[in-house]
Parts: structure tokens; C-alpha cells; sequence
């Protein structure tokens, strides 16, 4: 088992910048694929950006790429999205997701674990 907890959303105007976090428990946390997917309001949940169990590679969704930059800290447990330059259409409840299974990952029913999504906010 593993749980997810994230954290940094908030308000921010267009342009700033926000820096999310996501703690993993467990020990095996770097046997983990780790992912970002948002959901905004009526839409459905879209995948963002997942990183490697290594970190060493990492993709992104088009609407991001330039943007943010996803990193990990295998030691802390801990995946991070740092999401510069953004935009009033970056608003949605942002989650992280472990994948343990090296299966296609921007589809959301491949992932195994999730967290319980933090809210960004950007105002025009």
C-alpha cells in the first residue's frame, strides 16, 4: 500500500508560479512511476506529467510542456510539479499518482494509487 498526500495549491494570479508536493508512504516508493493528472470542473481528469521510477525521464501533456517541470526525491518519498507561467485554464484540483506497472501513462485507470488532489486556483 501506498498513500499520497499532496500539497502547494492555492490562488494565484496569472503568470506566478505555484510548486506542488506529493509524500509517499511506504519504503518502495521508488519502485513507483509517479504521476500528475488535474481535473477542472465539468471536464474530465487529464494527465499532466509522470516521471520515471529513476527520475531520469520524465513527459509531458502538450499544454505544459515549457511550463512546469516535474522532479522526484526518492530519499524524501516526495514528487514534486513546479507549474510557472500560469494560466486561468491551468485551474483544476491537481492529483498525483503512483504506476507500479510499465503500462501507457497518461491513461488514469493505469495508475494504482492516488492522492486526495490539491486545488489551483489562477486568476486572470
Amino acid at each position: 500500500q501506498v498513500q499520497l498526500v499532496e500539497s502547494g495549491g492555492g490562488l494565484v494570479q496569472a503568470g506566478g508560479s505555484l510548486r506542488l508536493s506529493c509524500a509517499a508512504s511506504g519504503r518502495t516508493f521508488s519502485t513507483y512511476g509517479m504521476g500528475w493528472f488535474r481535473q477542472a470542473p465539468g471536464k474530465e481528469r487529464e494527465f499532466v506529467a509522470v516521471i520515471s521510477r529513476s527520475g531520469g525521464s520524465t513527459s509531458y501533456t502538450d499544454s505544459v510542456k515549457g511550463r512546469f517541470t516535474i522532479s522526484r526525491d526518492n530519499a524524501k518519498n516526495t514528487v514534486y510539479l513546479q507549474m510557472n507561467s500560469l494560466k486561468p485554464e491551468d485551474t483544476a484540483v491537481y492529483y498525483c499518482a503512483a504506476k507500479s506497472l510499465s503500462t501507457p501513462y497518461s491513461r488514469a485507470d493505469n495508475y494504482d494509487y492516488w492522492g486526495q488532489g490539491t486545488q489551483v486556483t489562477v486568476s486572470s
